[in-house]
């Protein structure tokens, strides 16, 4: 039965195949599944995959495999799980990458790559004969990740949540902030909506700063409901990360929200993720909108 995102069950000791059209993220997935702690290969042949699994592997093993491989295809595929399957039983998984049409083009268009499956034709021909070679992988799979809204730091968030063993390591913590005009981000555990306190936006000198700037971020705690929002916030999450660590979580992620994803929902995950660092968590933090700000920046100058 396929498992969709929501299901953030750590997977022990595997055979993870991880598969999809091009464009959809397989070699981000393939390079978050070994910083994990996956042993990671790409692109390996299928005929030499009895030999790779000759003897149990000394740790979780993630294979890439897509429609470049050498000897691919789709009934070699299914053999190869089902063979593996056989032999080491429900360790064996399948990780599909998926997109919508229009993301797999805009992707294709801005690296200037040829698909694959169209060397003389048009990316949209070659997505569309790839999604039918693909399909009945798919139906096989026990895991299906969409990224067409993702971003690469979503997707190793979601690998992250998906895959990362629980085996007493240190639980890692994501603070992120977002727009809500843009939606929530993909996987967060707990979220926290700050439009309720001023708008630094509305201060010609502020608004092209962002919330990492020390003027922001003394407008926002100059706010007279500032302190006590986040020493609840503080206290909160304090209290639950220890109960997730116990529970053998290994990720757990927090994202603030306000109405641009600049200022306020910046300033407020910077000072949650420096109070839970300082407290000895291991933390990491984004800042989605900044992201693509800056990404788009940097398309403009390549252009």
């Amino acid at each position: 039965m396929t498992q969709t995102t929501q299901d953030k069950t750590a997977i022990p000791r595997t055979l993870l195949f991880v598969t999809g059209p091009s464009g959809a993220g397989r070699s981000t997935a393939i390079k978050a599944l070994e910083d994990i702690g996956f042993e990671a290969i790409d692109n390996l042949p299928l005929s030499l995959l009895p030999r790779l699994i000759d003897g149990p592997p000394a740790r979780s093993l993630a294979l890439g495999l897509d429609v470049r491989n050498r000897d691919f295809s789709t009934n070699a595929l299914i053999a190869a799980i089902d063979n593996m399957t056989t032999a080491l039983g429900d360790g064996v998984q399948v990780l599909y990458l998926d997109a919508d049409e229009d993301t797999l083009l805009r992707r294709y268009s801005e690296t200037r790559r040829t698909h694959p499956m169209a060397s003389a034709g048009t990316p949209q021909l070659g997505i569309a004969s790839e999604r039918e070679v693909l399909g009945p992988i798919k139906a096989r799979a026990d895991f299906v990740i969409d990224t067409s809204q993702m971003s690469p730091h979503e997707l190793r968030a979601e690998i992250e949540h998906l895959f990362a063993p629980s085996d007493g390591r240190r639980l890692g913590v994501s603070v992120q902030s977002f727009s809500y005009k843009r939606g929530l981000p993909r996987g967060l555990d707990i979220v926290l909506d700050c439009r309720f306190l001023r708008n630094p936006h509305w201060e010609p000198d502020l608004r092209a700063l962002d919330g990492r700037d020390a003027a922001v971020g003394d407008y926002v705690a100059g706010d007279a409901r500032f302190a006590e929002f986040f020493q609840r916030v503080t206290d909160l999450v304090t209290l639950v990360l220890p109960a997730h660590k116990d529970e053998g979580k290994s990720y757990l992620s927090i994202g603030f929200g306000c109405t641009g994803g600049q200022h306020r929902s910046v300033f407020l995950a910077e000072s949650l993720a420096l109070s839970l660092a300082q407290a000895g968590w291991q933390v990491s933090k984004r800042h989605r909108e900044m992201e693509r700000r800056d990404a788009a920046a940097q398309a403009g100058q390549n252009t």
